[in-house]
């Protein structure tokens, strides 16, 4: 898709903050509000802008334990894929999934309240699902960067 530097500056203000007014924005761009309000529309339907959300602060949700648990599955059939990945969307605990190349098939990251409320959610849900041959978890000491804006 081919983005204006018009489309990619505007793509930056909202990934900044995306309860920025189509004023403010036609503003520091020197746009009417008519054009930067179309602008964005086509950005939407274009689904280049799939959504808007709010950015939670985990610690004050109780939900600063994060963990990056690497799953291998036994088997690679499509069958075993499509249900792990189907059983992953149910679990709550799991913030984001990802399909990786290495020694794992799945990173999972998983924000939960403790060490203890961890272990539940391992022992009690995830090891439950079929077709896991092993997992391992690495716990985050600290957090150095975490962006969701993405360069255009």
């Amino acid at each position: 898709m081919n983005l204006d530097e018009i489309d990619k500056n505007i793509l930056q203000l909202l990934q900044r903050d995306s309860k920025i007014t189509t004023k403010e924005i036609s503003y520091r761009l020197k746009l009417s509000m008519t054009a930067i309000h179309e602008r964005i529309k086509k950005l939407e339907r274009q689904k280049i802008i799939n959504r808007y959300v709010a950015i939670l602060d985990k610690e004050k949700i109780d939900k600063n334990f994060l963990v990056f648990c690497h799953i291998k599955l036994i088997q690679h059939t499509k069958d075993n894929v499509s249900k792990f990945e189907r059983e992953i969307l149910k679990l709550e605990e799991v913030s984001e999934c990802f399909h990786v190349s290495g020694d794992y098939d799945y990173i999972l990251k998983v924000c939960v309240k403790n060490m203890k409320a961890y272990r539940n959610f391992l022992v009690n849900k995830l090891t439950t699902l079929q077709g896991i041959s092993s997992t391992q978890s690495t716990f985050m000491i600290s957090e150095v960067k975490n962006s969701t804006e993405i360069n255009v």
